[in-house]
């Protein structure tokens, strides 16, 4: 696990001066406090920051080819690679190091882009081709591991693992993109469709892009997809047992390290089946840490106790609380982005605490997105049933009229709260699922902005993207869809930006086995019935892991890695949320009007409402604002 950064002139190769690079490197450090490395050639230079995984004492990059023709820069773990070397070595390539950098390279040299599809495992590089005098970039299939790039004035491109990479170029205008604002207002997080900083680009998941001196910048190209449009036609014990062999697979892969390794437990369905397997597989105590909360209803950490008592594990827990607030201004500091998932903070701590003990943690993420665990995709199960049954038209005069005469009730017990299910059985299957993903809703967008943002944005709404990526989506089902759109949009965006920028912030390398290609590819053809039965998600995952883990571990109510910020914005940071309406970071900006701030503030507080997600939002809008010096 590392960090990469690197310029490449288009227009013509002109000298790349080493320190530039250098301080792109510098400013990712982070990722790899283990070594570091320029290399230049004119039109081109590759940095690279090294976090020692595998063969700790070879593969140091940037990286030579055997025959000196190509150079790489790589982030990430290819988990097949012995396989693949092993195939290499067959055919005549001949290795110097032990590691799995050689190995990307050799594939490249031996079958250039189609070498993608044959590297499982997570990754961000760029290989450059001194015959051809090429770039190629690219990206893991689920976008695990992050790159950017952006074209400068100057006619370079430059490229880097994180943003503040890019931003310690001196040619990188900071100008903020005004839609990334309603982007970020929408979702928590500018998706991987847009940048915050106008000009700076995202490859997308599972997309390649080759540059090369003399021509223009090109689009990404998709060297991978996932579909829904098949389903598994075997009998449900023959499908739980490849399941099975998939997890366990996918689990044992991930172990693979010359250092020490561990894992995340909170003590849910997904971590708890990760640990289980582990624990199956090692042949002593698996390093397990979990995090709990203050708030005793959000508070996992019991769970994560029990699980770590039948497995043996060596385990820690902490707490946290209000008080870790005080740390914040870091926490805003890893994403350069604004960032809205509260959960990051939890993230970040349970992180530091893996990080104590271990250099690789595994975790549970990717799941709920493959196998449909998330209640929103439960809801939209049903809802599409009823959505077949009636037109459009109907279902809009029906339900329409009692979305908008049901009260709005937050406070009230789950099954009153009806409004929000009328509003979706009176939209498209489509519009339902982007309101039930986001954060922010249009009517609340739109009630902050000022007169003059509202200008600015025009016709754009963020919403839209998602929209034509269900629409497009290779799948049969609104429930397909909506499990697509989790993975390609929700994902990247959100849940792997949040894990990766913790982890590497204290330089551990977080995996995700559950995001194994061929374990998310075998869920996406798995009948509807096998993914949700009744009101219960990941069926044949609950199913298949019975013989590891007790019911009230598989079949508890789905809690979430939730930081009970509504509790804390009405308690001790209520001054914090006040002072949101007054900051002179979002003020400056003139895109929101103060007044209808603090009037949310104070609903929130004197709990009418419950705006604890949006007041996060705004708390770290400002903030990154201030962080970034763009304000």
């Amino acid at each position: 696990m590392c960090g990469i950064a690197g310029i490449f002139h288009l227009e013509t190769p002109k000298p790349v001066d080493p320190a530039r690079v250098e301080r792109m490197c510098d400013a990712i450090a982070h990722r790899g406090p283990d070594g570091s490395g320029v290399w230049t050639s004119p039109g081109v230079g590759l940095g690279h920051r090294r976090l020692s995984i595998i063969d700790l004492a070879g593969s140091p990059q940037p990286m030579a080819s055997t025959d000196g023709r190509a150079m790489l820069v790589f982030n990430g773990e290819i988990y097949n690679y012995r396989e693949l070397r092993a195939e290499l070595a067959a055919q005549g390539t001949v290795f110097h190091t032990d590691g799995d950098s050689e190995v990307i390279l050799a594939a490249w040299q031996k079958w250039g882009a189609d070498c993608l599809p044959r590297l499982h495992g997570m990754f961000a590089f760029a290989i450059y081709d001194l015959p051809s005098r090429q770039l190629f970039l690219a990206r893991d299939r689920f976008g695990v591991k992050p790159l950017f790039y952006a074209p400068l004035s100057d006619g370079s491109v430059i490229f880097g693992s994180e943003l503040k990479a890019l931003i310690a170029h001196p040619l990188l205008r900071r100008d903020i993109d005004p839609l990334a604002v309603e982007d970020y207002l929408a979702w928590g997080y500018v998706p991987d469709t847009r940048s915050f900083i106008k000009g700076v680009r995202k490859l997308p998941a599972g997309h390649s892009l080759l540059l090369a001196h003399g021509k223009p910048l090109p689009e990404p190209s998709r060297w991978w997809d996932i579909s829904f449009a098949d389903r598994h036609k075997g009998k449900e014990a023959d499908l739980e047992a490849e399941l099975l062999h998939l997890l366990r697979d996918a689990v044992t892969s991930r172990m693979a390290a010359d250092v020490p390794l561990g894992a995340f437990l909170s003590g849910g369905v997904d971590s708890s089946s990760v640990v289980a397997l582990m624990a199956e597989a090692s042949g002593q105590p698996v390093k397990t840490c979990s995090i709990g909360f203050d708030a005793k209803g959000l508070d996992e950490s019991d769970y994560a106790a029990q699980v770590a008592a039948r497995f043996a594990t060596d385990h820690r827990s902490r707490t946290v609380s209000a008080d870790d607030f005080e740390a914040i201004d870091t926490l805003v500091g890893m994403f350069d982005e604004p960032f809205a998932d509260a959960s990051a903070l939890p993230t970040w701590r349970v992180c530091q605490l893996a990080r104590e003990s271990v250099t690789v943690a595994l975790s549970g993420d990717g799941a709920d997105e493959a196998l449909g665990g998330y209640r929103r995709q439960r809801f939209q199960f049903h809802e599409d049933r009823l959505r077949g049954m009636l037109p459009q038209g109907l279902r809009s005069a029906i339900f329409g009229p009692l979305a908008r005469a049901w009260p709005k009730a937050d406070w009230a017990p789950r099954p009153l709260r009806a409004k929000s299910t009328f509003e979706a059985l009176a939209s498209s299957s489509e519009a339902a699922y982007a309101k039930a993903l986001g954060v922010m809703s249009p009517g609340i967008r739109d009630s902050l902005y000022s007169p003059d943002y509202l200008a600015l944005r025009g016709e754009y709404r963020a919403e839209q993207p998602m929209l034509d990526l269900m629409r497009g989506a290779p799948a049969r089902s609104g429930l397909d869809r909506a499990q697509y759109a989790d993975l390609a949009f929700w994902l990247p965006g959100d849940i792997l930006t949040k894990v990766d920028r913790a982890s590497m912030a204290v330089s551990l390398e977080a995996r995700e086995p559950l995001l194994d290609h061929r374990l998310v590819e075998f869920a996406a053809r798995l009948p509807e019935s096998m993914r949700i039965r009744g009101m219960e998600g990941k069926w044949l995952m609950k199913k298949t892991m019975t013989r590891y883990l007790p019911d009230d571990i598989l079949y508890r109510p789905k809690q979430g890695f939730v930081t009970p910020i509504a509790d804390w914005f009405r308690g001790p940071l209520a001054g914090e949320a006040r002072g949101i309406a007054k900051s002179a970071a979002l003020a400056r900006t003139g895109w929101l009007v103060p007044e209808r701030i603090s009037q949310l503030t104070e609903a929130h507080i004197g709990g009418r409402s419950d705006h604890s997600r949006v007041l996060w939002q705004l708390l770290m809008l400002e903030k990154s604002l201030a962080k970034l010096g763009l304000c």
